[in-house]
Order: structure tokens, then C-alpha cells, then sequence
């Protein structure tokens, strides 16, 4: 199989972790386990963007270098990564030699072949954004701490490669997705590309990675973070793991950073003569109340205090669930309390526990022998191998959330397969198709796990421990009758909320 390469954006140090955060991270860690779950080498990129204005100004302020300050940042998300439980294979920091020292070499080398000048700029700053912005973005009240600047600068020839860039992605329909994305950045091309400013004065701004042809500038804050894609993985320094990884599969991004991923990215990757993306894909943001989650509002969602509260594994299948990918997705406390208590509370956790108290009943704790061949358990057989059929597809075509409901159907379908063959009645005549019944909904329970267990790593590990799985397995057949299972606690008790 080929290799799998997923990243994240990088996130800018300033920031406090947010629900934002965690999800796109959470997606990009669910593609990560489900592929290495079916025998691809992947590689998941995450990491932190610790250059710019904002983080000088922020350090200033508290008479501390920038270094020092990013050093105590950075933490905080590590320390979220691994309560989410991201199975991060590198966490890349922009201040890390490994990095700058591959900036300062693709910048020479997009020098190098003309495609970078120097020249005057007078016009809007946002200093807030750290760039230049026009007097339609001045005008549309997104932009803060604006100001008129004059000044010298480097520019990157980004206007040369416009009409490359229009053709690949015509050609190139998964590109950039989802589609209406792929849409809106033709609509964007449709105006001439200006070129790009990829320098500041130290002047004026000091902290960020020096011009490697000119020590009076640093590179601008977007030219040195979205390098990191390549810097990870061993451009210029492991040729086997880039060529093993590059291009990416999956560069996950929120839709606000579309312009810088699917316009300013390509471009230099033109320049510099190296391939471009297989896919950039741009999700929606979570709203709270129909409303941009803001500081200024008060209503940003601390993923910290709600797995805190209510756990990891149900937070991440609460996002994964929840969220179409590409729309924006509202949370709110009243909808994750029903969505726990419907789906994994009632239909899986009971389902679980069903099976097991039968089981340790009446079977002294042993997995029965064979399977049931009547009608209903060959329908629920044939379900399972369906249901992995249609997940993996999902999965394939970024359709996490109809992966989700459509296990779940199945997960509803065992339910209703015990209520109709009533394996406790059965018992009490046939202890050898009573077992076959139990047989047969514990291996739908074994599958229903192995495909969750991307998003809940942890609570189906608790089942795989309880049934001793230790192969993983798909494929029907998979639990070995006899085995002693494990008495357990409810998987997911119900969450009782106060009025």
C-alpha cells in the first residue's frame, strides 16, 4: 500500500488551544489510525508557527525574548495533543534549526531562478494580520490595527505562475477541496494575482528567519510556516523520507486559510520546482449559538475542561459525528449530553453490556462456540462485511460523519437482532443456540470496534481487552470461541445534567 502523509496547519503559538484546534487536529489523527489500521505507512504532521509581529510584541510585553516565550507557549498544545491523544508522528516548531535552515534554502533557490525582486510598497497594513491588505479588505471591518506603511521590500513573483496554477486545478478536480472551495479559489483567480510580500525590515520587525541574500530582512510569517510541510519530512536533508512521503496527501486546513494554502503555497512550490499537493482540503468552524466562536463574545469551547469533564473518547466522536465535512458545525453542551446518551450510552455501551453479562451469566465467562446460521444471523454477518465495505469508502471519500451513522445503523441493527432472537429466552431451552446468537453479536461487536477505534482509541481498546482481541483483524471470524472474557464497567454511563 502507499504511504499515507496527513498534516495540520501549524498553529500560531499566540494562540490559546481552542475547539477549533483540537478538531482539525482530531480529523487529521482519525484518518492517521484508520490508515495504519489497514497496513499504510502513514506520517502526521502537527506543530507550531512561532515567528511574527505578534509574538515580538507579545514577549516585549513581558520583557522576555521571543524564544523564551514561544518555549513557554508551546507546551499547552502539547500537553492537549496528548489528552486528545494525537498519534503525532512530528511536531514541528518554526524556530527549529531543521526548519529554518530549509527556508533560508528554498528561499535561495526561488532567488535564484528570478523569481524573487526588490521593490517600494506603499500602501494598508494590518498589523493584526501581519500583511498588507487592500482598501476593499480595509473597508470590510475584518481586519484590525490598521496603518499606512511605506517601505522597501522583497516581492515573490507569484503572478507568473497565476495561469500554471488555474490549469492545475481544473485539471486536478480533488485538489482542492471540497468542491464549492475549489470553486470559490477559480472565482479568486479570476482577478489578476498581485505578487507577494515575502520580507520585512528588521527595523521594523526583527523576530523571524533572516533573508538568506539579504541580513537587513526576515522572510514574512506565511513563506516560512507553510514550508514547514516540506521541512518535516527531509527536503534537502532525508531524501528517502520525502520521497517516501512527498507529495501529501492531505494538507487539513480551516477554511479562513484557504487563500494562503491553495494560492501562496502552490505558487512556491512552482518556483521551486517541486510537486504540489495531492489534496488541500478546507473544513467549516464550529459556531456556538449559530455565532463565530470569539474571545470577545465569550463563547470560545475549552476542549481541556470538556474532556476533563466528560472524557477524550466521546469529545472526539462527538466532533467527528457532528460535523459535515467542509459546513460549519454548531456545539453546544445540550447537543453533545444527547448525542453521548443516544449513541454511545444506549446503542453501543448496553449493546456491550448485554452481550458480556449473558455471556459471564451463562457461559462461565467463555465466548461461546460457532455462529448463528439462521436468517436473522446471516443478515447481521452479511451487514458487517457491508457496513466495513461502506466505511472504508467513507472514509476514502472524507465522509468521516456517514462513516459514523452508518456504522451506528448496524449498531442499531444488532440491537434490534437481539430483541428478535431474545438469546436469555433461548437459554433456557437451547444453551448451544443461545451461544451461537451470543457468538454472533459479540464478532459484530469485535468489527463495530475495529472501526471505531480510529476515533475512540481508548474505550475500544476496553473491548478489545475484554474479549483478549489481539489481532486487528477485519474480517468476519476473528473472536476464538472459549476465550474468557473480562467483567467490566458500563462503557459509556449515561450523563445525568441537573435542571
Amino acid at each position: 500500500m502507499k504511504p499515507f502523509y496527513i498534516t495540520t496547519p501549524i498553529y500560531y503559538v499566540n494562540d490559546k488551544p481552542h475547539i477549533g484546534h483540537a478538531y482539525t487536529t482530531i480529523l487529521a489523527d482519525v484518518l492517521a489510525r484508520h490508515y495504519r489500521n489497514i497496513g499504510r505507512d502513514v506520517f502526521l504532521l502537527t506543530g507550531l508557527d512561532e515567528h511574527g509581529q505578534k509574538v515580538q510584541q507579545a514577549a516585549e510585553s513581558r520583557n522576555i525574548n521571543p524564544k523564551q516565550h514561544c518555549d513557554e507557549m508551546a507546551p499547552r498544545f502539547l500537553k492537549l495533543w496528548e489528552k486528545l491523544h494525537i498519534s503525532y508522528d512530528d511536531f514541528i516548531r518554526t524556530t527549529e534549526k531543521r526548519h529554518t535552515d530549509i527556508v533560508k534554502y528554498f528561499l535561495q533557490k526561488v532567488y535564484d531562478k528570478g523569481d524573487i525582486y526588490e521593490d517600494s510598497y506603499e500602501g494598508l497594513y494590518s498589523v493584526s494580520e501581519e500583511r498588507f491588505i487592500t482598501e476593499k479588505e480595509a473597508e470590510s471591518g475584518e481586519f484590525r490595527d490598521i496603518k499606512e506603511l511605506k517601505e522597501k521590500n522583497y516581492f515573490f513573483k507569484m503572478s507568473k505562475y497565476q495561469d500554471k496554477l488555474i490549469k492545475h486545478i481544473e485539471e486536478n478536480p480533488n485538489f482542492i477541496q471540497p468542491k464549492f472551495r475549489r470553486n470559490e479559489v477559480l472565482g479568486f483567480l479570476r482577478s489578476p494575482l498581485e505578487d507577494l510580500c515575502i520580507s520585512r525590515p528588521k527595523s521594523r520587525l526583527s523576530w523571524g528567519i533572516e533573508m538568506p541574500f539579504d541580513s537587513n530582512y526576515i522572510t514574512y510569517v506565511w513563506f516560512d510556516a507553510l514550508i514547514n510541510y516540506v521541512s518535516a519530512i527531509g527536503l534537502n536533508s532525508d531524501e528517502k523520507k520525502y520521497k517516501t512521503f512527498w507529495p501529501v496527501n492531505y494538507h487539513l486546513i480551516g477554511k479562513d486559510i484557504l487563500t494562503t494554502h491553495s494560492v501562496y503555497w502552490p505558487t512556491m512550490l512552482m518556483s521551486a520546482g517541486i510537486k504540489l499537493p495531492k489534496s488541500i482540503f478546507a473544513h467549516g468552524w464550529w459556531l456556538s449559538d449559530q455565532s463565530k466562536m470569539s474571545k470577545s463574545l465569550g463563547n470560545v469551547v475549552d476542549p481541556l475542561k470538556l474532556i476533563e469533564t466528560y472524557g477524550v473518547d466521546p469529545v472526539r466522536f462527538y466532533l467527528m459525528k457532528e460535523m459535515v465535512l467542509g459546513q460549519d458545525s454548531n456545539f453546544s453542551l445540550d447537543s453533545f449530553v444527547k448525542c453521548y446518551n443516544s449513541d454511545l450510552a444506549n446503542d453501543f455501551g448496553n449493546l456491550l453490556s448485554r452481550v458480556t453479562n449473558l455471556i459471564n451469566k451463562f457461559y462461565d465467562g467463555k465466548i461461546p462456540t460457532g455462529e448463528d446460521n439462521s436468517e436473522e444471523g446471516k443478515a447481521v454477518k452479511k451487514s458487517a462485511k457491508e457496513t466495513v465495505e461502506c466505511v472504508l469508502k467513507f472514509i476514502d471519500e472524507m465522509k468521516i460523519n456517514d462513516a459514523i451513522n452508518h456504522t451506528f445503523k448496524f449498531i442499531r441493527e444488532l440491537n434490534k437482532y437481539l430483541e428478535i432472537t431474545a438469546p436469555w429466552k433461548v437459554i433456557k431451552k437451547d444453551m448451544n443456540s443461545a451461544g451461537k446468537i451470543l457468538y454472533t453479536a459479540a464478532e459484530s461487536l469485535r468489527i463495530t470496534a475495529l472501526i471505531l477505534s480510529p476515533i475512540m482509541p481508548n474505550r475500544t481498546q476496553t473491548v478489545f481487552d475484554i474479549f483478549h482481541i489481539d489481532s486487528r483483524e477485519i474480517g468476519w471470524g476473528g473472536l476464538i470461541a472459549g476465550t474468557k472474557i473480562e467483567v467490566h464497567k458500563p462503557l459509556f454511563p449515561r450523563i445525568e445534567i441537573n435542571s
